[in-house]
């Protein structure tokens, strides 16, 4: 298996993954024209963030997205975790205990002083696999204001 940052040319099967990932989430629906042009805006400036990928064969089988902002608690720059998916087929491998290694490593060589992520609340397992890689549940909580409707 190879992981390595992606490029404009995994944009079709990055979609592809994140169809899954967002038939299962509660907040989120599929939609192949936003997720191409977010997909392609964060490729196209890696001060935005980075879109990490798993490949074997040199098929895309899993991805991880960071994206980067500037913590005033911290006076230092953080990543936001998102959109991490592997396909069904490589589910249970270890895919995405390595994706989330790299992803880690390349926040740090980012300097980022700390990764967040959102999971929905009723992913348990998720939840336990982020926290077997060292995630812990903040006081914080989410809320949420929608302005594109």
């Amino acid at each position: 298996m190879e992981i390595t940052p992606a490029n404009a040319s995994d944009i079709p099967a990055l979609c592809e993954l994140l169809d899954l990932l967002f038939s299962q989430e509660a907040d989120f629906k599929p939609d192949h024209e936003a997720q191409s042009r977010g997909l392609a805006r964060i490729i196209s400036s890696p001060e935005v963030g980075l879109i990490v990928v798993a490949r074997q064969d040199g098929r895309v089988v899993g991805m991880v997205n960071l994206l980067y902002t500037v913590s005033t608690a911290l006076g230092d720059r953080v990543a936001l975790l998102e959109d991490m998916v592997v396909s069904p087929a490589a589910r249970g491998s270890g895919v995405g205990s390595q994706l989330l290694e790299q992803a880690i490593q390349f926040a740090r060589l980012n300097g980022c002083k700390r990764i967040t992520l959102l999971t929905d609340r009723a992913n348990e397992s998720a939840q336990r696999f982020y926290q077997k890689h060292g995630f812990g549940f903040s006081a914080m909580i989410p809320l949420r204001l929608s302005l594109s409707e």
